[in-house]
């Protein structure tokens, strides 16, 4: 009697529909790389649970050409639900969206047009120099320069988020790691504690204890909405000033992980794509230290759902595990490495990452995200002062020398939650005047944007012992001294305009014209780092 009651009651819910359900558009005109947003509302919603029971999904394109997008549910109760349409050129653009639930659908059609403006678009591999990133729509090229602050969203108010972003945006960083989910025991030391502020204890699903470190209780079939409507805001903020938000999904710190390849897991993935893929400024991060709670297989399969299906955009996506061998380099959804290292020879590494690439016949950016966090010494890591702001800054000119570019981490020395409770650094990404980190790696900007980087290959047989070389041979010597002093160059035939800068303040020193086929630079100013850049 109980069971024919229950399918009983089960039919009725599967034929139940909803009260009137309103479609709106957000503009009529939108720029080429910002996103038009369609919002529906359910008077009366009669679902379970939303975020399972309802679907919503569109297709968005111009001239015939159509995308298929998901959309989202936005409320606990069902009563709205979002989708979101990233258009890449101007024109004239229709779409179909339909809402459903059970046996029910609701259609809807519209348009939009969408005008040019000058908005960069999401960063690709350069097909011409795929050793190197450039901005979609614009057509610029992009010079990584990325930092990392995990707990970013562990920040209750959203000013300290804001302040943070601008704060690094005047450092030139344009590049930041942010969790979307994962928590952290201890932070490896560090002088971070929880409160009412601040919390690295990040609930993309509603918990019933959410600062239990262990048990929080999640529903992993629903979601905390007000988590992701803040991460959303951090998008939107850090887009309007072109910085690229890396997207990580999970991090191996936590001892909570959802269950490998499960509904749970994909409806995860899926719900961050179809909410946070029609923002132009991400990438995805498969998840941190990700070989620590996923295998192989799992990110080639997830890599290629995410890049080949769920995001429709295909933003460039790659995963970071800690051993660098464990990279999917030959897949198509593998956007860029994304290394671990923290050995003091990354010039050396980042070539050999080059090889290993060029062995798999496709070539994409290699990066080193993790090398070593300011004023951290985990007793696994090079000794002090192997992470001191200066030796981090010499590395990152080893980095970038090598053709590659890395993601450094700011000191969280000056506290969150003790004192003095100014900073946060890799752990959040707050900081204060004392923490000058980032001044050197903007000098480092600097010099590489002055020139045509993105032409130029390693070159150090063309220098002596000593230096490093980028080069376009016959047009354009990049070559870093570490140790200051002089340097040979081996040039193509020909007049050159020769200059020194220095890594260590950014001064720019001329030199004057310089002959081919070899010059012997004079004496670098001092006797720190300093790089000279000789330009046809």
């Amino acid at each position: 009697m109980k069971l024919a009651l229950g399918l009983i009651l089960a039919a009725g819910a599967a034929l139940a529909a909803p009260g009137p359900i309103v479609f709106s558009q957000s503009a009529p005109t939108v720029e080429a790389w910002d996103f038009v947003e369609v919002t529906i509302r359910v008077d009366a919603p009669d679902v379970g649970n939303p975020f399972v029971d309802a679907s919503v999904a569109g297709s968005f394109g111009a001239s015939g050409q159509r995308l298929n997008v998901e959309g989202f549910c936005d409320s606990p109760d069902g009563s709205l639900f979002r989708i979101r349409f990233l258009p890449s050129s101007p024109g004239e653009y229709a779409y179909s969206v339909t809402y459903r639930q059970a046996g029910f659908e609701k259609n809807h059609d519209g348009a939009f047009h969408v005008t040019g403006g000058h908005r960069r678009g999401p960063i690709g591999v350069d097909p011409d120099h795929p050793w190197h990133f450039v901005w979609q729509g614009t057509g610029e090229h992009y010079f990584f320069n990325g930092t990392t602050a995990f707990w970013l969203m562990g920040w209750r108010d959203e000013r300290i988020i804001r302040t943070s972003l601008d704060r690094l945006h005047r450092l030139q960083v344009n590049r930041v790691r942010v969790l979307l989910g994962g928590r952290s025991g201890t932070v490896y030391g560090e002088p971070v504690m929880n409160s009412e502020a601040f919390s690295i204890f990040l609930s993309p699903w509603p918990a019933v204890k959410a600062d239990d470190f262990e048990r929080p209780g999640f529903d992993y079939t629903r979601f905390n909405l007000p988590h992701w409507q803040r991460y959303e805001r951090m998008l939107r903020f850090a887009r309007d000033r072109d910085m690229i938000v890396s997207v990580i999904l999970d991090i191996a710190d936590g001892k909570i992980h959802l269950v490998a390849a499960s509904e749970d897991e994909r409806r995860y993935i899926r719900y961050a794509a179809a909410r946070l893929s029609a923002f132009s400024n991400i990438t995805w991060d498969l998840g941190d230290d990700l070989d620590s709670f996923r295998d192989d297989k799992w990110a080639h399969e997830t890599g290629t759902l995410l890049v080949g299906g769920w995001d429709p955009y295909r933003h460039l996506a790659s995963s970071h595990p800690v051993h660098t061998e464990h990279q999917d380099r030959a897949s198509a959804w593998f956007g860029f490495a994304s290394l671990q290292d923290w050995s003091r020879t990354q010039h050396a590494l980042m070539l050999e990452s080059r090889q290993l690439q060029q062995k798999t016949g496709r070539i994409v950016p290699q990066t080193n995200e993790e090398y070593g966090y300011e004023d951290h010494y985990p007793v696994w890591a090079p000794p002090p002062p192997g992470d001191s702001t200066e030796t981090l800054r010499r590395t990152a000119w080893d980095i970038a020398m090598a053709g590659a570019y890395g993601t450094a981490g700011e000191s969280a020395r000056r506290g969150t939650n003790i004192w003095p409770d100014t900073g946060g650094g890799w752990v959040n990404g707050r900081g204060d005047d004392t923490m000058t980190m980032l001044n050197g790696y903007a000098h480092m900007v600097d010099f590489f944007t002055s020139f045509e980087w993105w032409r130029t290959e390693p070159h150090d047989e063309l220098v002596s012992s000593g230096a490093w070389c980028l080069a376009e041979p016959g047009r354009i010597y990049a070559v870093y001294l570490p140790k200051g002093g002089t340097v040979t160059v081996k040039l193509e035939p020909g007049q050159y305009r020769a200059e020194w800068f220095s890594a260590f303040t950014g001064e720019v020193v001329p030199i004057g014209v310089v002959d081919g086929p070899t010059w012997t630079s004079p004496k670098a100013p001092d006797t720190n780092d300093w790089a000279l850049l000789l330009q046809r």
